[in-house]
C-alpha cells in the first residue's frame, strides 16, 4: 500500500536558515567519523580474536602469517560492506522520494527479487557455481526487472502507485518462481540457502572491482538527482511550474536505484531493512531536503550495515551471524517502533 508523506514533508524546500546548515554539516561530518570508528572495529573484531599489534602488522606489513591473512579477509568485507551500505541507503532513499512512500525499500520495486531469481537461474540451468558469476546474472536479473516495472508501471506515463504495484506484482511472482526452482533442484537450493541470507563474508576484491563502476556511477546519478526530487515533492503540478522534467527524473531515478541495488545484491546477496530504515531515520532530523538526506544516508547506511557484521561475528564465536540475519533481527522492531511514534503510516 502506498504511503504518501504528510503535508509537511512535501513542503517547499527552503533555503535552511545559517544556523541549521552548519549544524546539518557538522552532523555530517560527526556521522562520517563514525562511519571511520565502525570501519575500523570491522577490521580489528571479528570471530577469531587477533591482538592489535597483529592487526596493525596485517594492515601495514603483510608477511603472510595468520593474522595478516584475516586481516586481509576482513580490509575486503569491510570495504564491500561500505561500498554495498552506501549503495543500499542511497537507493532507499531516492526510491523513497520518487514513490512518495516512507516506507519504500529495493524490495518495493522487484529489484531484490529479480537479482535472486536471476542467480537460481544460474545455478538451475547454467551450472553457474562461483560467486564471480553470480554476480553479473544478479545484476543483469535486477536490471531486467527494474526495465520491466518501470513498462508495467506506464513507462512515461508512470506514477508513484503504478510503479509500487508494478513491482510488488513481479516480486510475487518471482518469488513464487524461486522457491519452486529450488525445491527441484537440491544444488540451487543448497547454495541460494546461503546467499539469500544476505552476506558479506565471501568479499573479495574481484567482488569488489566488478561491482565498483557501477557502485560508483549509481552513486553519481543519486546525488545529482536530489533537487528535481525535491522539486516532485512538492507535487507534479508544482513540479512542472518549476521546470522539473517529470517523465526523466523518474527515469533516471529507477535506473539509479537499480544499478544501486542490483550491484549491492549481487555483492553480498539480498540485505533487508538498511535502504528502508536509515533514510527514513535520517529525514527525522534533516528535514525533507534530499540534498542532505542522500549524503547523510550514504554515510550512516554503512555504519549500520558494518555494525551488524561486527555484532553478527562476536556474538556466535567462534562462528558468524551472518549480517542479513542480524539486520532482519534488529532492524525490524525497530522499525515498528519508529514508525508508531511518527505515525508514518496510516492504515
Amino acid at each position: 500500500m502506498l504511503v504518501e508523506s504528510p503535508p509537511e514533508q512535501r513542503a517547499d524546500v527552503m533555503p535552511a536558515p545559517p544556523r541549521r546548515r552548519v549544524t546539518r554539516a557538522l552532523g555530517l561530518l560527526a556521522a562520517a567519523l563514525i562511519m571511520v570508528l565502525v570501519a575500523l572495529s570491522s577490521i580489528a573484531i571479528g570471530a577469531k580474536e587477533l591482538s592489535p599489534g597483529q592487526v596493525w602488522h596485517g594492515l601495514f606489513g603483510s608477511t603472510g602469517t595468520y593474522g595478516d591473512v584475516v586481516v586481509d579477509e576482513r580490509l575486503s568485507r569491510t570495504v564491500l560492506g561500505l561500498l554495498a551500505g552506501a549503495a543500499l541507503g542511497l537507493a532507499g532513499a531516492v526510491l523513497q522520494a520518487l514513490t512518495r512512500n516512507p516506507l519504500a525499500d529495493p524490495g518495493l520495486l522487484g529489484i531484490n527479487a529479480g537479482a535472486s531469481a536471476a542467480v537460481v537461474t544460474a545455478i538451475t540451468f547454467f551450472g553457474v557455481t562461483s560467486l564471480s558469476g553470480y554476480v553479473w546474472f544478479a545484476f543483469f536479473g535486477a536490471a531486467a526487472v527494474g526495465a520491466l516495472v518501470w513498462f508495467l508501471g506506464g513507462s512515461r506515463g508512470a506514477t508513484p502507485v503504478r510503479l509500487a504495484l508494478a513491482g510488488t506484482a513481479i516480486s510475487a511472482a518471482l518469488y513464487g518462481y524461486l522457491q519452486a526452482a529450488m525445491i527441484l533442484d537440491d544444488a540451487a537450493l543448497a547454495k541460494m540457502r546461503f546467499w539469500t541470507i544476505g552476506s558479506l563474508s565471501t568479499a573479495t576484491d574481484e567482488t569488489i572491482a566488478q561491482v565498483l563502476p557501477f557502485l560508483v556511477t549509481g552513486s553519481v546519478l543519486a546525488l545529482a538527482l536530489a533537487r528535481p526530487l525535491n522539486a516532485m515533492a512538492m507535487g507534479d503540478d508544482t513540479a512542472k511550474a518549476l521546470g522539473a522534467n517529470l517523465n526523466r527524473t523518474r527515469a533516471l531515478s529507477m535506473l539509479a536505484a537499480t544499478v544501486l541495488c542490483g550491484a549491492a545484491t549481487a555483492a553480498c546477496g539480498p540485505i533487508v531493512f538498511v535502504g528502508l530504515m536509515v533514510p527514513h531515520v535520517v529525514r527525522s532530523f534533516t528535514g525533507p531536503d534530499l540534498r542532505w538526506i542522500l549524503p547523510y544516508a550514504a554515510v550512516l547506511s554503512p555504519v549500520l550495515l558494518l555494525g551488524a557484521d561486527v555484532l553478527g561475528r562476536v556474538v556466535a564465536r567462534p562462528a558468524e551471524l551472518q549480517v542479513g540475519i542480524v539486520t532482519a533481527i534488529l532492524g525490524g522492531p525497530v522499525f515498528i517502533l519508529l514508525v508508531r511514534r511518527r505515525r508514518t503510516a496510516k492504515l
